[in-house]
């Protein structure tokens, strides 16, 4: 089995990564390491893996970025089974060998398994990983199109014929370059394995300065949105009405509210890409079909619909009920969200609505 670890400046990571990696138990890896030009000692770390006898070796390229380097160990990868892993998360010790016996023996081109984020002390898999991986099964997308909102990278396993021969990489030059590739990934197999484990520890960094960090950035922005589009794109040429309208609701608007928290104090131009963004992508589909949370999805109505001021009160609001719900009442239309700081009445109706299981 081939694991490929881009590495740029994670000088304070990328041992504990490396240690996981040759801890596995019951397979045999062959660690394909990518320094993506790092400016610190990254490189020097995993050298001495290498030069230990251990079943490293080490890549060296000038700085392209996660996709091209991910793409880079991928050429070098000579094992029938190719994984990915970030150099500052860690695998749980029989993480691969649970995946490989699962893609041996149900014959899936590849097999994905739970996640749990790691931070500080303290581990926790997040409900709609658990959700999406509540049973064993062996499946492809049309039985199971919510599997897309599954988009990690290093959480998956594929054998490396099914990788060449169905022309996945990596894009490069943009952030949030998992979901195009693993949304291909999906519609592209015949059958994919999903599994309960927990195959995965993903740091979150208490330092922020991971990428997942800054959205608040109008770089960040831009990229999430084209890598929504590309997904999008492949989704639509599938073909199949039913897995796009999964996509469009539960999975491609799934990650929107930690962007609608940023609107407060946002600067014009970022408010004005995401409200393009929201527009384009769910255009003829309101987000108020979304499976997003009731007030977010009255902050996307809201910002289809250019009122900044509102989606700002809206989300200041929010953050004043430290993670409690928004109130609900009912009234002659059934429940709905209570939230003082808008006229309800020049609301649509549809973007207050309470759902049955919300209630």
């Amino acid at each position: 089995m081939s694991v490929v670890v881009p590495v740029y400046d994670v000088e304070a990571y990328v041992d504990e990564c490396l240690e996981s990696l040759l801890a596995q138990r019951d397979v045999d890896l062959d660690v394909v390491v990518v320094d993506d030009g790092s400016t610190d000692g990254s490189a020097a770390r995993v050298q001495r893996f290498v030069d230990a006898g251990h079943p490293v070796r080490l890549v060296r390229t000038a700085n392209h970025g996660l996709g091209a380097a991910r793409n880079e160990g991928a050429r070098h990868a000579t094992a029938d089974l190719l994984a990915f892993a970030d150099s500052d998360d860690v695998v749980p010790p029989t993480a691969y060998a649970t995946m490989a016996r699962e893609v041996r023996r149900s014959g899936a081109d590849f097999v994905t398994g739970s996640v749990a984020r790691w931070e500080g002390d303290t581990l926790s898999e997040p409900p709609w990983m658990r959700r999406l991986h509540r049973t064993r099964l062996v499946i492809d997308i049309d039985s199971e199109p919510e599997i897309l909102g599954d988009v990690f990278a290093w959480n998956k396993l594929f054998t490396r014929d099914f990788w060449h021969s169905s022309g996945l990489r990596w894009p490069e030059g943009v952030r949030y370059e998992d979901q195009p590739t693993t949304t291909d990934a999906y519609l592209r197999a015949r059958s994919f394995a999903i599994i309960p484990d927990v195959v995965y520890h993903w740091r979150i960094r208490a330092e922020g300065t991971s990428i997942t960090q800054q959205r608040s950035t109008l770089k960040d922005l831009e990229d999430r949105w084209a890598t929504k589009r590309m997904a999008l794109h492949s989704v639509e040429a599938y073909g199949s009405p039913k897995v796009t309208q999964v996509f469009r609701d539960r999975v491609m608007a799934g990650d929107l509210h930690r962007y609608f928290t940023e609107i407060p104090g946002c600067d014009d131009e970022w408010w004005a890409l995401l409200e393009s963004g929201v527009r384009e992508l769910w255009s003829g589909r309101s987000l108020t079909h979304s499976g997003l949370p009731p007030a977010h999805r009255l902050t996307g109505w809201l910002v289809e619909h250019g009122r900044r001021e509102d989606a700002a009160a809206v989300m200041e609001y929010v953050a004043t009920l430290a993670g409690g719900p928004v109130p609900r009442v009912t009234d002659d239309q059934g429940p709905r969200i209570d939230v003082p700081v808008i006229d309800r009445r020049s609301v649509d109706r549809a973007a207050l609505a309470v759902r049955e299981f919300e209630r």
